[in-house]
């Protein structure tokens, strides 16, 4: 195997592995039944007044991002993060219909932690592998190119916004919205970090920069 295709065989595996990690996680939030995460929160509050389903709501947030993204970029849309949105909702659906979180007895407040952790872990593991990146990261990676800003900011602010938008229209912000939103934007960039300088694993999708703030100024 020569280094190109052991660099894409890795690559490969760390989106599959993030896939798996970020569906759990999402999962167990909403096992929690204490809100759901701001693209959920959104989707479902717009669902309350207009005919549509959550996968289309959220199918249009992926397209709004995409495009914002391609125009900003002068490139055509990506279309791999639609194929991760599938696979994430294929893998939690599963999760869903096995109950494991049950099976254990776990349910509530205790979910949360696991969850945040799962999330951020699973997210940051599909930015590294440059694969399949969700959109509203793909959006906020472009952020973060144009305007230096640190990834957990401008990740924050596009969730903030459906999160707040969510509420206004009747979606289910609670706890665990507030979780998903402080706890995962934040744990991202650090866990990129880690990866990266302790775990040695390549870092395909984030600018190199964002992980050292202190070489940017």
């Amino acid at each position: 195997m020569t280094d190109t295709q052991h660099e894409r065989l890795r690559a490969l595996l760390l989106y599959l592995l993030g896939c798996l990690v970020f569906s759990t996680g999402a999962y167990l939030f909403i096992r929690s039944n204490l809100g759901t995460d701001p693209l959920d929160a959104f989707a479902l509050g717009l669902k309350e007044h207009i005919t549509i389903t959550v996968g289309l709501a959220q199918a249009a947030v992926a397209v709004v991002c995409l495009g914002l993204s391609a125009l900003w970029n002068r490139h055509r849309p990506l279309l791999a993060p639609l194929f991760t949105f599938f696979l994430c909702g294929s893998v939690i659906d599963l999760l869903m219909w096995t109950e494991p979180a049950g099976r254990l007895g776990a349910d509530g407040p205790v979910l949360l932690a696991p969850a945040t952790l799962l999330c951020a872990y699973g997210s940051a593991l599909i930015i590294l592998g440059g694969f399949g990146i969700r959109p509203i990261d793909v959006l906020a990676i472009t952020m973060t190119r144009k305007w230096r800003w640190p990834f957990w900011a401008a990740k924050g602010l596009i969730e903030v916004a459906l999160m707040t938008t969510g509420l206004l229209l009747g979606g289910p912000v609670g706890a665990g919205t507030v979780c998903f939103l402080v706890g995962v934007d934040v744990l991202i960039q650090p866990l990129l970090h880690l990866n990266v300088r302790y775990l040695g694993l390549p870092n395909l999708g984030l600018p190199e920069h964002t992980l050292r703030p202190a070489d940017a100024t």
